[in-house]
């Protein structure tokens, strides 16, 4: 274990911050849970319409990921460097790349919402529900991705409370424009409605939340000086150099979207129940894991700073000290989970039909979920976190994305297919195999770390 006092500082300094953003931020998909499955009549239906369309909401949010994490990589050991010049350059690629792409997604899903739901599902309810969400929900992504371009790049220089800030402040307006806009306000001559109202309170929170970030990058934050033009920047090496150490990542996390939402499509098959149960069961899961977001960024920032310095022999150490806190957070997390899942689960109000809440078989289904869920966990928090942080802080991005195509591609989509279509397996055994790379890839990124081919830097 490392003694530096300051390494834990850094850690917790970096890794807080991030931790309570993720987890401000999966509280409002929480609440937009609880609040859409305490609408009267066709719960399941409702709420499985807005699951189904957040899977590809979540597609894109993956790609986002994965852009920003390419950049960070970069960016985080031009860091160590102090090269300002090359970190401004680095965010106008993906600044670039990110509008590019937002624009393009934000207008098929607005001109064709039935035909984007109808990928992940096959029940017309499910989709006539979805498509009324997601048509208007997909005008948060322009806002979203330049949210998260800006916040990544103040992140990797260290600027990390701006963050938590923005989740806070997105949390009250999502809780107030859900609370407002879903079920009506009489007094305020506000009409109830229902899965447009929860879309209309997300558009609202992610312009609010780009309105902030871009006051605080161009007007008060000086570690980085940057203008309007240094958007639009443009340098041919370091977009080579990008395509190079950034696009793996990029790719990475954009298939591992695209394999959630093909497990999506599978489950869209197997009905409102399984859709419901699987949707609460994932959300509440993302909320016992959210230190490993936090941990994972700060481990890059702090991984990519050593490598971009050159300091590799302190690398090691370092690496060494966070799996050893990323394996013990995840046996706490596990333990935490599995005991808290009764009381969570009572938030949604499932087993109190008159308020328009689901019934006791979704809930006893997504409690067995989230129990299988628990275990798995622990394999998650360890290799994600050393994935996300250790392997591409270090510039090891392109070993990560071979990792996540064979296990996403040639284990988990072809067990659940093969159970949930083919063999026609308990539900339980589909979302167990929905998760089951969680229970070997810890394996996978622990040899790795062992070896000596996962230092690279990638800077001029």
């Amino acid at each position: 274990m490392v003694k530096d006092k300051n390494f834990y500082k850094m850690l917790l300094f970096l890794g807080l911050p991030v931790a309570f953003q993720s987890l401000v931020s999966l509280s409002v998909v929480f609440l937009d849970n609880v609040m859409v499955g305490n609408i009267p009549n066709n719960t399941e239906v409702m709420f499985a319409g807005v699951t189904q369309a957040n899977a590809i909401t979540t597609l894109f949010a993956f790609f986002i990921k994965g852009l920003s994490g390419g950049a960070a990589l970069m960016i985080s050991q031009y860091w160590g460097k102090k090269d300002t010049d090359r970190i401004k350059t680095v965010f106008s690629i993906i600044f670039t790349i990110g509008l590019s792409l937002a624009a393009t997604i934000s207008a098929l899903i607005f001109f064709f919402p039935k035909g984007a739901m109808s990928i992940v599902t096959s029940s017309q309810e499910v989709i006539d529900a979805g498509a009324e969400y997601i048509r208007i929900v997909c005008f948060s992504y322009m806002f979203y991705i330049l949210t998260e371009t800006f916040v990544t790049m103040l992140r990797c220089v260290e600027i990390v409370k701006i963050s938590l800030f923005l989740s806070v402040v997105s949390f009250f307006v999502n809780l107030s424009g859900n609370y407002l806009l879903i079920f009506g306000n009489e007094s305020l001559h506000i009409p109830a409605l229902g899965v447009r109202g929860a879309a209309i309170a997300t558009v609202f929170a992610r312009i609010v939340e780009f309105s902030i970030v871009m006051a605080f990058t161009f007007k008060i934050q000086k570690r980085i000086a940057i203008k309007i033009k240094d958007l639009f920047r443009h340098d041919r090496l370091m977009w080579l150099d990008y395509a190079k150490y950034g696009l793996p990542v990029m790719f990475g996390d954009t298939q591992w979207g695209l394999v959630g939402l093909f497990r999506a499509v599978i489950i869209g098959r197997l009905g409102s129940f399984m859709m419901a149960a699987n949707g609460i069961a994932e959300v509440i899961m993302s909320l016992a894991g959210i230190f490993t977001v936090g941990l994972g960024s700060a481990a890059c920032v702090i991984i990519g700073k050593t490598v971009g310095a050159k300091e590799y022999e302190k690398t090691r150490k370092y690496s060494n000290t966070l799996q050893i806190l990323f394996a013990s957070f995840g046996v706490v997390m596990c333990a935490v989970l599995f005991f808290a899942k009764t009381p969570l689960l009572s938030l949604y109000e499932i087993m109190n039909k008159s308020k328009g809440g689901f019934g006791p078989e979704t809930m006893e289904l997504a409690k067995t979920f989230i129990s299988i869920g628990a275990f798995t966990l622990i394999g998650t928090f360890y290799h994600a976190t050393c994935f996300t942080g250790i392997n591409r802080g270090s510039g090891d991005g392109k070993f990560v994305f071979k990792v996540d195509m064979v296990c996403g591609w040639l284990v988990v989509l072809p067990l659940t297919f093969l159970n949930a279509i083919v063999l026609g397996s308990p539900l339980p055994i589909v979302f167990l195999c929905t998760r089951i790379d969680q229970c070997f890839k810890w394996i996978i990124a622990f040899f790795r770390l062992r070896g000596k081919k996962w230092i690279t830097n990638v800077t001029r």
